[in-house]
């Protein structure tokens, strides 16, 4: 059975693990800490960063650097992971989902505006798939509504809009290094904090509430308590992990986007002839090639396809469940129809795509399906 993911071992790993167990600091914050920071500070000029241990983690240090609280409202797509919501519903905020696009996954930018009220305190951006969403429009809105942004890149490791690294947009912004994402290690996250005056209390809330850190630089002469926080940041393993990746990514990268690029152009004309859409790139994003999706014509159409997939040794998947409709928040939902997000519950899929996938398999069992 070719799996659906794979999670990429450089080769480095283990001998970075090594080093960082040999350096006597295995806690958090050490030296690979600070080479992963170092890198993402560098590479995609984030003015801060602050590794979690996932992006789950990153995204509730948000909603506590916002001071969410219980009566705030927070907009989000419906059609997204259940930690984009749960970092937001632990502080006590409503949700109030955004239906997807029509011809992407991605959250409906056009629809964010009429959900506004006084209570609306963010607007958190998902970036699907890695594909950006329309950040000019959404910044727009946000101006002129007094609202923060929020982006969760879980899976936009290297995308850009227009150019710019998603990440740098929101006043928060929330990456995964789930094995899962393009570069992993395994469970794993980042926090970017774009906005300086919150710089300093993310450290803090990032070390329990402490200000151990400016202790450490000797900024100050003793560490206490001074807000609340929890223990956000990972071991030293972790990073160094990380790290080894992140010295690979471009590798990686280049190999995943391969992989993509065969999928779209031996594909393409197969799913024409049987009503399946391929991925939508719009001018603005470019394919960080994380993700590889079909959308089926109806549910039937898509449980076949998986079922003949397995049936040749594929394992391919469905993705999120529409949170509107969860067991969890359907009663707390205002009601309103989210019929494109539901479209996606019901018909889209997911094919393997991971660093050493042979993607001639996947696509000539593909091309053996005709109904």
């Amino acid at each position: 059975m070719i799996p659906f993911n794979k999670p990429y071992i450089t080769g480095k790993e283990l001998r970075y693990i090594e080093d960082a167990v040999a350096r006597g600091q295995l806690s958090g914050n050490g030296d690979y800490t600070k080479k992963c920071h170092a890198y993402f500070e560098s590479t995609f000029r984030f003015p801060k960063v602050l590794l979690t241990t996932s992006c789950t983690d990153a995204l509730e240090m948000a909603a506590i650097l916002l001071h969410i609280q219980p009566g705030d409202e927070v907009i989000m797509p419906a059609y997204t992971f259940v930690s984009t919501a749960n970092a937001f519903v632990l502080r006590g905020a409503t949700i109030r989902f955004v239906d997807s696009r029509s011809d992407h996954p991605g959250m409906d930018e056009h629809a964010i505006e009429a959900l506004i009220n006084d209570n609306t305190k963010a607007i958190v951006v998902v970036h699907y798939a890695g594909v950006a969403c329309d950040m000019d429009l959404i910044q727009k809105i946000a101006d002129t509504h007094n609202l923060a942004i929020v982006e969760d890149a879980a899976q936009a490791f290297g995308a850009t809009y227009k150019g710019k690294p998603l990440g740098s947009f929101g006043a928060l912004s929330a990456f995964s290094f789930h094995e899962t994402k393009n570069i992993q290690c395994g469970e794993g996250g980042l926090l970017v904090i774009n906005e300086e005056n919150l710089q300093a209390r993310a450290e803090i809330i990032w070390e329990k509430g402490t200000n151990r850190s400016a202790f450490f630089r000797g900024e100050i002469d003793k560490y206490g308590w001074v807000d609340i926080g929890s223990s956000f940041l990972p071991s030293e393993l972790n990073a160094a992990y990380l790290f080894a990746q992140l010295e690979e990514s471009e590798r990686i990268q280049k190999q995943r986007t391969a992989i993509w690029e065969a999928y779209y152009k031996q594909l393409k004309e197969w799913a024409a002839r049987l009503g399946i859409q391929l991925p939508v790139i719009p001018d603005y994003a470019i394919n960080n090639a994380h993700m590889f999706y079909l959308f089926c014509r109806d549910n039937e159409q898509r449980t076949r396809l998986i079922q003949h997939l397995k049936a040749h040794g594929v394992h391919a998947v469905f993705h999120y469940l529409s949170l509107h409709e969860s067991p969890f928040y359907y009663k707390k939902h205002d009601g309103r129809a989210l019929q494109n997000s539901d479209q996606y519950t019901e018909r889209l899929v997911r094919l393997p795509l991971y660093y050493e996938l042979d993607p001639q398999p996947v696509i000539k069992a593909l091309l053996g399906y005709d109904s």
